[in-house]
């Protein structure tokens, strides 16, 4: 069995990995919160934009910075481009599956646990699929043990998550939540890494594939233009409270539109009209 290096360049790219999940993390429980006051198609875009920041920042780029940490002595490490980029595709719309089910269905424990769970079980295998995206001159084997309690640590993680997005307040709050998914997330990957096993081939051959440093760049400038994005968006927008400050007034001007619109009372009856319509009755004449 070949020795693997998971930080080859010491605490860089842990650190990095874990601001990475933080800032997704937080950016998307930010979304959430503005989801909470919002509803219809409002709440679903919102959503939508919190799995963006989740799936795609919070958890694949926190893994592909993770993995750039990690070597193999004497062996090449190259990348399946299609399967990498499905493995972000994964990440995204795992964690938008699990935001619809307790967006939409209230919060009730049932759908955070059937939430929590589709959607860990989808990170878990966003992570294993990232990491057979790597090619190398190697026989790849994981430890039954350690793959089990990384599956078990993203379910929670994904649960707690969706908890969060449901019940966190406040911006300190929010980030001590984010905080929190950040270490899950991270402790799930280098779990999952820790459960690998390399056999070197014995004639190494130049995998196929491109080199870890060739995403660096596109993933950088994405990574910033998405998120540049999302603060804007977020910075624009009405927080939480604002939104049901908002919602509140307007159902008044609602409920004061309705009042004005509705059936006016009957005119009172006065003595002559009494006199007039006692005069119809019985066919008399009219005073």
């Amino acid at each position: 069995m070949a020795e693997v290096h998971h930080f080859s360049y010491g605490l860089l790219t842990p650190v990095a990995a874990y601001i990475m999940s933080f800032i997704g993390s937080l950016l998307g429980l930010m979304c959430t919160a503005r989801a909470r006051a919002s509803s219809g198609r409002s709440r679903a875009s919102w959503l939508g934009l919190a799995a963006l920041a989740i799936g795609g920042t919070g958890i694949w780029v926190m893994h592909f910075i993770a993995m750039l940490g990690f070597s193999v002595p004497h062996a090449e490490i190259r990348y399946d481009v299609p399967l990498t980029l499905l493995s972000c595709l994964v990440a995204i719309v795992v964690v938008a599956i699990g935001l619809f089910i307790v967006g939409f269905t209230g919060p009730g424990t049932a759908s955070i646990i059937l939430g929590g769970v589709l959607t860990g079980a989808g990170v878990a295998s966003m992570h294993y699929m990232g990491m057979a995206a790597m090619n190398m001159s190697a026989d790849l084997g994981y430890q039954p043990a350690l793959v089990a309690l990384s599956v078990v640590i993203a379910l929670v993680a994904a649960t707690a998550a969706l908890w969060f997005a449901l019940t966190v307040r406040g911006m300190w709050a929010t980030a001590g939540a984010a905080l929190i998914m950040g270490v899950a997330v991270t402790g799930m990957h280098y779990t999952g890494m820790a459960a690998m096993r390399v056999h070197l081939h014995a004639h190494e051959t130049t995998p196929e594939g491109v080199k870890a440093v060739d995403f660096i760049l596109p993933l950088v400038g994405g990574v910033g233009a998405v998120a540049t994005i999302l603060l804007i968006i977020i910075a624009m927008a009405p927080s939480e409270d604002e939104m049901r400050i908002e919602a509140r007034l307007q159902e008044r001007l609602e409920e004061a539109r309705t009042r004005r619109s509705g059936p006016r009372p009957p005119a009172p009856i006065t003595p002559a009209d009494s006199r007039s319509q006692a005069g119809e009755w019985f066919g008399g004449p009219n005073p």
